[in-house]
């Protein structure tokens, strides 16, 4: 059984230190970062199953986290902070947090939070994880998918590109949302990478982006996955 992933986001080296232990005392895989901007390349490169987040931090914010976060990621977040203030926690909450834990902390509660969100995320991870669309079939939670019976062999940033596309079917994507979900940066020289990596990933689809089932162009704006449902229906 494979462990879940934790992200820790906590500026205070000690507290951090602190943290990763008593995670991985309880078997889970824990990465731990400093900022929030290293929080957001993380959750892009090795999406955890949740993330702890802290809401003073260098640079970006726990709560411009929030929000960059929630344009293409439903990990579910448990803000961990010395803000006790009510306008605080709703501020964290309308922005995305899933629960909100004051410093200072027990640990045994907040690992049995923890535990409480990931069983909830698993549920509905299992409930939406699977697509059938004629002979594609996508699994997200074994992150593959098949056409007509056959493994589709993905590049890792294609996968990913599909998982963020599958997992907000009908929404339009923006472009810096999908570069700032895949490659966790919208620099000018992943806009190439995303039009490369979108025309590799729709070929593997048997999707043709003159005539899409799967992948819809918004011309000057970004991208929407249709789900096998005919553009404009």
């Amino acid at each position: 059984m494979s462990q879940n992933r934790v992200l820790i986001v906590e500026d205070d080296t000690r507290l951090r230190q602190a943290l990763r232990a008593t995670f991985q005392t309880s078997d889970f895989d824990v990465v731990a970062v400093g900022t929030g901007e290293e929080s957001l390349h993380s959750v892009s490169t090795e999406p955890p199953d949740l993330m702890v987040l802290d809401l003073n931090l260098p640079g970006l914010s726990g709560i411009d986290v929030l929000e960059r976060l929630r344009r293409f990621s439903s990990v579910p977040v448990v803000v961990l902070t010395v803000r006790d203030q009510i306008d605080d926690k709703v501020l964290a909450l309308d922005a995305g947090a899933d629960d909100y834990v004051v410093k200072p902390f027990d640990p045994a509660e907040l690992l049995a939070r923890a535990r409480a969100h990931l069983r909830r995320g698993t549920d509905a991870r299992r409930a939406d994880a699977r697509t059938t669309i004629g002979s594609l079939q996508i699994d997200l939670s074994l992150r593959q998918a098949t056409w007509d019976g056959q493994r589709i062999a993905f590049a890792p940033l294609e996968f990913r590109l599909l998982e963020v596309l599958v997992s907000n079917p009908g929404r339009l994507l923006t472009r810096e949302e999908l570069l700032e979900a895949v490659w966790g940066s919208t620099d000018s020289e992943h806009r190439v990478r995303l039009r490369v990596t979108m025309t590799s990933l729709r070929k593997k689809l048997h999707d043709d982006a003159s005539d899409p089932r799967l992948i819809v162009t918004e011309p000057g704006l970004g991208y929407r996955w249709v789900g096998g449902e005919e553009p404009g229906t």
